[in-house]
């Protein structure tokens, strides 16, 4: 997995991860990037510094601590999963029950579906809370 720094036209910053090198390419080119906060779509890389390993003077006697990056995958999975099990699939119809939630016009409930950046803007905008899912983690199979 690789993670690039992200930043939408409104200098939001936010992460992203990727499976492949090219995939932050292909993603953007196909406008399928957006951001978490306002949910534009015109998202560019930011500048960030390489993770470099330390030395094994700096490794602890037990050798490297865990992989960070692991532990925020997994913990990003052990979320999509939680909201996946317990939570209404309400599909595209996300922004429309989301609002109606809110203003009491519908029952007062935990729901998960999709919706645009439009959609998610208009949303937070009008002071619905609405968040992202993080994506599936990719099939082995796909990862390089």
């Amino acid at each position: 997995m690789i993670r690039y720094a992200l930043a939408c036209e409104h200098e939001h910053p936010f992460e992203g991860w990727f499976g492949a090198s090219n995939d932050y390419d292909d993603q953007q080119a196909n406008g399928q990037l957006q951001c978490p906060t306002c949910g534009s779509t015109a998202v560019r890389k930011q500048i960030m510094a390489p993770a470099v390993s330390g030395t094994k003077a700096q490794l602890g006697p037990d050798g490297p601590p865990p992989q960070g990056r692991e532990m925020m995958m997994q913990a990003a999975q052990a979320m999509r999963q939680h909201v996946e099990d317990h939570f209404d699939y309400v599909g595209d119809a996300f922004a429309r029950e989301a609002r109606a939630i809110h203003e009491g016009k519908s029952e007062e409930r935990p729901i998960y579906g999709e919706a645009s950046g439009v959609e998610v803007k208009k949303l937070l905008e009008d002071g619905v809370p609405v968040a992202a899912l993080p994506p599936r983690a990719p099939a082995k199979k796909d990862v390089n």
